[in-house]
């Protein structure tokens, strides 16, 4: 199966234009749910792809507003490239996604394809695998408990470098699990200033996720991404869909096109025994 097969053409794409801000792309991926958007700047030969924006961008960088300096540069691919050869790349370049380009060019966007886009091939066996669950899960989970304040939450997730957190009760079983789309969902930016002394950010709250910055005695504005100070029970999905290792990686990728999500906690005699992500079905390929 080709990219061309499975991508999202270019008359599809939504697209934001430099020069920009933060809020261009915020708005589209919040409002259409997307995980990320090209950046293109118009020329006198027309459109050209000049980089991605996604939600992790956003989220790593709360002050910064200048659209060219939140885009990242990520490989490419072309329409006449195998899913096999994408996933690949993908896999060392350690992305979701790939801009699709004309192969004479380089700059010409035709298309994006994405890792969600390899799934629903692998979900509909267009990609031949025999691998199962228990061969491409990862046993070690990202976990955090029910009652802390999804700034804090927000803040494990970067640290760990998951897109996702399960959630623990208070007897430590699985009782949700919290992703970044939730967090970007609910995320809003802000613009304001604080007099914040000395060289010292000004604000002590513990569980504030992004101080003002300062520099000397001064007001310095700047534009953060304030989320919510309720706990993870408010905003995670209660109804865990899970997998046992047996099953194979066509079942679970057809369990994540039906529900909507990029991981699936996978369980084993009733207990958490891991982590399936949409990136390990990949090693399948």
């Amino acid at each position: 199966m080709k990219v061309a097969d499975a991508m999202t053409p270019e008359s599809d794409l939504v697209t934001v234009s430099l020069p920009g801000s933060r809020d261009d792309a915020l708005e589209y991926l919040q409002e259409r749910e997307f995980s990320s958007v090209p950046v293109v700047r118009t020329t006198d030969e027309g459109e050209r792809y000049r980089g991605l924006v996604s939600r992790d961008d956003l989220i790593e960088h709360p002050d910064e507003d200048d659209l060219a300096l939140l885009m990242r540069e990520v490989p490419t691919t072309t329409a006449d490239a195998t899913l096999h050869e994408l996933a690949e790349l993908m896999l060392e370049a350690g992305t979701r996604r790939a801009p699709v380009v004309e192969p004479d060019d380089g700059s010409t966007l035709v298309g994006i394809v994405t890792i969600t886009d390899v799934i629903h091939a692998l979900a509909r066996e267009k990609v031949a695998t025999d691998a199962d669950v228990g061969d491409l899960c990862n046993g070690t989970v990202n976990t955090t408990y029910t009652g802390t304040p999804l700034p804090v939450a927000e803040r494990e997730i970067g640290l760990a470098d998951v897109p996702y957190t399960v959630a623990l009760d208070d007897t430590a079983q699985m009782a949700g699990v919290l992703t970044e789309p939730d967090i970007v969902a609910v995320a809003e930016v802000v613009e304001g200033e604080e007099d914040a002394g000395a060289s010292m950010a000004g604000d002590d709250e513990h569980w504030k996720w992004e101080s003002i910055k300062s520099v000397g005695n001064r007001y310095v504005p700047t534009r953060n991404v304030e989320l919510p100070a309720e706990p993870v029970s408010e905003y995670m999905t209660a109804d865990v869909v899970t997998v046992s290792k047996r099953k194979s990686a066509v079942e679970a990728a057809q369990l994540m096109i039906t529900n909507d999500i990029e991981q699936i906690p996978v369980v084993s005699g009733g207990e958490l025994a891991g982590v399936l992500r949409d990136v390990h079905l990949l090693e399948a390929l």
